[in-house]
């Protein structure tokens, strides 16, 4: 079946991923800067009810992207076992980026508690829930559009229910992959957000050129819809689980979040596709093609040792100006990683210096 092409559904995919970028950086600004006597004002509010936004929005992207692995194995006709030992080495992969971290951010830390090294962040979460979500490779692209939407609900459905069960005699760290806290990203709720990139990454698999732009003003429609019911959902004076926080484990957080990055990705392939087609270099965009490294380097920056005069010591215009120079520095990096040939190359004739680069330039690929 003809679907559209992997240049545009990249370069929307990559904005939308660029999005989160720029708000995780401003979120993680305000978090680690601002006075701690400040953070019951509106500014800091504002930042991090925002700031909740990034994880979802790349765990959603991350099940996009594992969708056009699975679709890729079916096209080529991939034996079942090959599926799944292919899904599995996607989550292998994430999880020994997450541990490389981690040992990066404990070795600059020294000495700090070797406790840290067992932290679960989303890298972990994507890594733990692409391994338990393999067996949906097993299954056609049209029935993941199904199914993966069904996972996501009951995901998000049990998350409650996950928080009340007894953990007493589990393991902390086994605690922290499965049940809701405010402290991990676990998989109750936040698998929720990698089944439903899955059924969506299905879905755009599936999609003719010619029905992918109605297609996106249904994606708008279902969002504001999803925003509206979930919020009013949320207010009753009542509810079904015995006990809920909306901001922990609740299903109508989950479902909102999923509408605004439904509308957010609407509204990033309209402006890709008609705002700003054929405009060149998007800063934006820029983000969303090096989202590792930004957030690698960022957390380091951000949380570390580097600043310590910033850490919980400025008020709110300091702190969205540093936000500023944040998201500035960490655009000039990933600038320069993009165009690091076109840069040795104008250095070596300036200078005269001369670098060299081994391998072959990777490109972007469908499953990227």
């Amino acid at each position: 079946m003809e679907s559209i092409g992997t240049r545009n559904r990249l370069t929307y995919l990559d904005w939308l991923r660029g999005v989160g970028g720029i708000i995780m950086l401003q979120g993680h600004a305000f978090h680690s800067f601002l006075k701690p006597d400040l953070r019951g004002g509106a500014a800091y509010m504002f930042s991090q009810f925002f700031g909740g936004m990034p994880p979802a929005i790349f765990l959603f992207l991350t099940g996009v992207t594992l969708a056009f692995l699975m679709y890729s194995f079916e096209r080529k006709g991939v034996a079942g076992r090959r599926r799944i030992t292919g899904t599995l080495r996607r989550a292998g992969y994430l999880f020994g980026i997450a541990m490389l971290l981690r040992v990066q951010l404990w070795l600059f830390s020294w000495p700090s508690p070797w406790t840290n090294l067992l932290k679960v962040d989303i890298l972990n979460c994507m890594g733990f829930g692409i391994a338990l979500m393999a067996a949906m490779a097993l299954f056609t692209t049209a029935q993941r559009v199904r199914i993966c939407a069904a996972l996501g609900l009951l995901i998000a459905g049990l998350s409650p229910l996950v928080t009340q069960m007894s953990w007493l005699g589990v393991p902390g760290i086994v605690k922290a992959y499965i049940a809701p806290d405010y402290n991990s990203f676990s998989f109750f709720p936040w698998a929720a957000y990698l089944a439903f990139g899955m059924s969506a990454g299905s879905l755009i698999r599936l999609l003719k050129q010619e029905h992918y732009d109605r297609a996106m003003q249904w994606a708008a429609l279902l969002g504001v819809g999803m925003i509206l019911g979930a919020r009013y959902f949320a207010n009753l004076p009542f509810s079904i689980y015995p006990k809920s926080e909306f901001w922990l484990d609740s299903p109508a957080q989950v479902l909102i979040k999923l509408g605004v990055i439904l509308v957010i990705l609407a509204a990033a392939y309209v402006w890709t596709q008609y705002g700003a087609a054929g405009a060149g270099w998007s800063w934006v965009r820029q983000f969303g093609t090096t989202s590792l490294l930004v957030y690698w380097v960022h957390i380091e920056l951000v949380y570390g040792r580097w600043l310590p005069w910033c850490k919980n010591n400025l008020d709110e215009g300091q702190t969205a100006l540093a936000a500023a120079i944040l998201i500035a520095l960490m655009l000039l990096l990933a600038t320069a990683k993009t165009y690091r040939r076109d840069i040795a190359a104008y250095v070596s004739n300036v200078w005269g210096w001369r670098w060299s680069w081994s391998g072959a330039k990777p490109d972007r690929v469908p499953a990227d």
